[in-house]
């Protein structure tokens, strides 16, 4: 049975403060799918309400064909849920954590000790098994929120800023691992501020802009101009002022950004023409490219039109 989330005009409020307004998406199994926004815009409420721990106040759930709501055990037993803040027992160990975890998901003893340590190396937390979880660093803690999450191996996983506080080395062995289980089939929903590492894992995006959604292909056809930025062969001083003569534009529709230079274009095409003519009236050119990716480009141009 697939195990696609399916959220229909979700809305969540606490007293008068709408946290969740209107969110539908869809995350599809063997997919990663990145859930942007800003604080505030919804989504570790999205999140609770997801893992069955906050009903919503309308709106519908599906991860598969279970309802959350009126059957919680089940997707529980389905999903892999990993909050931003660990919150398990200080006391406990690494190893600990993991095997109580695992006999609360009807692990037999044996099973849930066999299932910790295979965690445990898979996060490279190995060394660290004996330590209690109250020691542990920001990352190290991150780690083993990850490695509970995946203890009854489940078909849905849902990750609340798994990247916060992982060092650029571990963050490159989460990208691995998230393309991995999406891989092995299942359903991931992300978030995360990292938009440029993001970005290199997800297959889909939905963003959240002050409690609605906003699928990426709507946000990307909303926008307007996109930023791009230009190098030329041994910085000269004068690049912005070369860039502007060879386009023809006025001095004041380029700037600087250090050494580089900044144009905004409308669409991919424009940029094409502006590389073509900057090429053939003889600007040497040795870098053009987005100064920002899709993603954070389209969460800059939403965070815009939220601020309007």
């Amino acid at each position: 049975m697939d195990a696609a989330i399916v959220v229909t005009g979700l809305r969540r409020s606490f007293g008068r403060v709408e946290a969740v307004r209107d969110v539908s998406l869809y995350a599809r199994p063997g997919a990663v799918t990145g859930l942007v926004g800003p604080n505030g815009s919804g989504k570790t409420t999205l999140f609770l309400m997801l893992a069955s721990l906050l009903a919503p106040d309308a709106g519908t759930i599906r991860i598969g064909d279970i309802d959350p709501v009126e059957q919680p055990h089940a997707a529980r037993a389905i999903l892999g849920w990993m909050p931003d803040a660990l919150g398990t027992w200080g006391a406990l160990s690494a190893r600990e954590t993991l095997i109580v975890t695992g006999r609360l998901h009807n692990l037999s003893k044996d099973a849930a000790r066999a299932r910790a340590d295979e965690l445990l190396e898979l996060v490279e937390l190995t060394s660290l098994a004996k330590a209690p979880a109250r020691v542990l660093s920001r990352g190290q803690k991150q780690r083993l929120g990850l490695a509970r999450a995946l203890v009854h191996d489940p078909r849905v996983l849902l990750l609340d800023e798994p990247a916060s506080g992982l060092d650029p080395a571990a963050r490159v062995e989460l990208r691995h691992l998230l393309r991995r289980f999406a891989a092995e089939g299942r359903t991931v929903l992300v978030s995360s501020h990292v938009l440029a590492e993001l970005e290199e894992v997800i297959d889909d995006a939905v963003f959240l802009v002050a409690g609605s959604s906003v699928d990426s292909g709507t946000a990307i056809a909303a926008r307007r101009t996109r930023d791009w930025r230009i190098r030329l062969l041994g910085q000269p001083p004068d690049s912005a002022a070369s860039v502007a003569a060879a386009l023809e534009w006025p001095a004041d529709a380029v700037r600087v950004d250090r050494a580089d230079v900044i144009i905004a274009l409308a669409t991919d095409d424009d940029a094409a023409g502006a590389l073509r003519r900057l090429v053939e009236r003889g600007v040497p050119v040795s870098e053009f490219a987005p100064a920002v990716g899709d993603l954070e480009q389209t969460f800059l141009d939403l965070r815009g039109g939220e601020r309007s």
